[in-house]
């Protein structure tokens, strides 16, 4: 039988689903008026996923994410400012505003590397693993991908690699049932991604994404698995994207029965109530923290538009290694 988070842990989780919640409402608004120009992915529906996983990590432990990242990335502790002056194209993003929404790097939060391209995540997710175990350190690292992910080369590569040098890395399939405009059973065989786990005799489980209480056991047992050593474990998370692949796709594909139903159970108003209701938290309480991320967000919002645009000088930086002192003596 699970047992409940304590409140301070269930209470992290609301205010990191709130702070994704309201970013991703306020970049689509901020680029809807013009102010943003950029390719988008929208992750509202996936809160829960990355808010609940993260509460169970620290700064030195590594994460890897895709294009619909923003919520792994606010998650795991990327200053939204920096994130929101990225996206802007500002010199002050995680990258000097020259990676853009798809490539956001923060080591400093343990967020390596966000990848455009599909599946490309889980080898770098392997490589950080490798490089830990190595040297000896009790991190572990999380690779987050959608579903369609999990039909190409790397994902299979990558769990068997994995599963032979027994990494510490946690595979996280966040399975929101549309890989791109293409619905699961149209193009993914077998009933449960999670089943695939067999093939490398790791351990496999799928787990309601929406429910933190149910997704907190699954991801501690993971975790603390990786960090004992015991190797990597595959989870399914199911989920929902309320929005089209990226922004400005209607999502017509989407049967509006099925469309409905998620959106009617939405993760967000549904934990908020059940804290409510399950006397973790008072409603003025939760009004609180969301009140004081809506200010978080007005903040990086303004710091973003009030820092300098990149300099095109940076074009030529950052491209190659600084040479070090052995090697230019040398």
């Amino acid at each position: 039988m699970q047992s409940t988070p304590p409140s301070a842990v269930l209470l992290d989780i609301y205010r990191r689903m709130s702070r994704i919640k309201a970013n991703d409402i306020r970049v689509i608004a901020t680029m809807k008026a013009g102010r943003l120009t950029m390719p988008y992915y929208s992750a509202r529906g996936q809160e829960c996923i990355p808010a609940t996983v993260s509460v169970l990590l620290t700064n030195d432990d590594y994460m890897v994410t895709i294009y619909r990242g923003i919520h792994d990335m606010l998650a795991k502790g990327v200053p939204p400012k920096l994130i929101w002056a990225e996206f802007a194209g500002r010199a002050t993003g995680t990258c000097k505003g020259k990676g853009g929404p798809m490539h956001v790097t923060h080591p400093e939060s343990g967020c390596m590397v966000t990848t455009g391209v599909v599946g490309a995540g889980l080898p770098i997710a392997c490589g950080l693993a490798l490089a830990a175990q190595v040297r000896g350190e009790k991190r572990v690292t999380v690779t987050n991908f959608g579903d369609g992910a999990s039909n190409i080369g790397a994902f299979h590569e990558s769990l068997n690699l994995a599963s032979v040098w027994k990494l510490p890395v946690i595979f996280m399939c966040q399975n929101n049932r549309y890989a791109e405009h293409t619905a699961y059973a149209k193009g993914t065989s077998i009933e449960s991604i999670a089943e695939r786990a067999k093939s490398y005799s790791i351990p496999g489980v799928r787990v309601d994404g929406n429910d933190p209480v149910a997704l907190y056991a699954v991801a501690k047992t993971a975790i603390e698995r990786a960090r004992a050593g015991q190797g990597p474990t595959l989870i399914e998370a199911m989920t929902f994207r309320f929005n089209g692949h990226l922004l400005g796709d209607m999502g017509e594909y989407i049967p509006k029965p099925e469309y409905a139903a998620a959106v009617a159970a939405d993760p967000y108003p549904r934990y908020r109530q059940w804290l409510i209701d399950a006397k973790h938290a008072t409603a003025a309480a939760l009004d609180g923290v969301d009140s004081e991320i809506e200010a978080e967000v007005d903040a990086a919002v303004k710091f973003a538009f009030d820092s300098p645009l990149t300099d095109p000088i940076e074009i030529t930086r950052d491209i190659y290694a600084a040479p070090s002192a052995a090697r230019a003596a040398s």
